[in-house]
């Protein structure tokens, strides 16, 4: 039963990476000049994060492999590749305390959480391309605070709040149908009992 279970996770994990690979490849790019932001790009990631730490860890270097057979710039990349931070940290939180998605509150709080983390890295990998004269003029011309904190980092806050609740969307459903363990419980959707007529 044990090899069973592992046997699915493992190929869990490689769905949520090819997701993550094809997503870059295919889902339209939200473009704030000049930042750019993948629509569902972290969904992968954070249902990893549900599951376990390892399920996490690689999928999110997977997903950053997905950014670079796409094509992107390396600063993307790494952008993607820092996901790595934030999925670690949400998994073991949640492999600490899985009733954290339990309530609506505690939920939105702890995707909060993982947005803030997700966009201080994002802006790290920035600041050092942007210190390093490795971006374009675009990012020079509206100068720091706009390109990199305001752009990367407040998008990237809003990007992961928007990528999460999808997440969780997807994830309350199939909760219930999975076999293997998991670290994120969420509470059943309430439904009415059906009379019999």
């Amino acid at each position: 039963m044990k090899r069973d279970s592992k046997l699915q996770t493992i190929t869990i994990a490689a769905l949520l990476s090819a997701i993550g690979i094809v997503i870059p490849m295919f889902c339209p790019k939200i473009v704030l000049e000049p930042a750019s932001f993948t629509l569902a790009s972290h969904v992968p990631v954070f249902i990893a994060v549900f599951i376990s730490p390892v399920v996490a860890i690689a999928v999110s270097l997977v997903s950053a492999v997905g950014f670079l057979f796409a094509g992107f710039p390396l600063v993307v990349v790494l952008r993607a590749l820092s996901h790595l931070v934030f999925a670690t940290i949400g998994a073991l939180i949640l492999k600490k305390s899985p009733n954290a998605l339990q309530t609506m509150g505690k939920s939105a709080l702890f995707g909060f959480f993982l947005s803030i983390i997700h966009a201080a890295c994002e802006v790290v990998v920035v600041t050092l391309f942007y210190f390093g004269n490795g971006m374009s003029k675009a990012y020079y011309a509206q100068g720091y605070v706009v390109s990199v904190l305001l752009l990367v980092g407040v998008g990237s806050v809003i990007h992961s709040m928007v990528d999460y609740s999808i997440s969780m969307v997807v994830w309350k459903p199939l909760v219930n149908v999975i076999t293997i363990p998991v670290s994120a419980k969420v509470l059943p959707s309430r439904r009415k009992p059906v009379s019999d007529q």
